[in-house]
């Protein structure tokens, strides 16, 4: 399978903002939820968002909840993430990700289902 392609990552001071987007080629896109994880140096990567396959349901780690909004574009096969009032420690690589569970609308996301991944796009959130 061809990797997910993020972009949109930059340079913003603290309490700025950034939208990265997400697209995956050549898959199904409509029947699947789709997450953004991210990793910061040092550390494990890390569930951030995620929508259903609908774009109706969607969840937030608790750390960007209120801050973040994921959404999806089904006719471009594209995840969005809208981020606001960044803060330093939202400095990571953010990946994005297509859910293997068709039609999953539930609220467990973990990387552990994914093997591979793309190349990400680096947030860096200066204080």
């Amino acid at each position: 399978q061809v990797p997910p392609v993020e972009s949109g990552g930059g340079l913003v001071q603290a309490g700025g903002s950034l939208r990265l987007s997400c697209v995956i080629p050549g898959r199904t896109f409509d029947e699947y939820a789709m997450e953004w994880f991210r990793q910061a140096p040092g550390k494990e990567r890390e569930f951030v968002a995620a929508i259903n396959w609908s774009g109706a349901g969607t969840n937030y780690a608790d750390s960007v909840k209120g801050r973040f909004t994921i959404s999806r574009e089904n006719a471009k096969n594209t995840v969005y993430l809208e981020m606001d009032r960044l803060k330093p420690e939202d400095t990571a690589v953010y990946y994005c990700q297509q859910d293997p569970r068709q039609y999953y609308s539930g609220t467990y996301f973990t990387p552990a289902f994914f093997g591979s991944w793309g190349q990400g796009t680096q947030v860096t959130v200066s204080s």
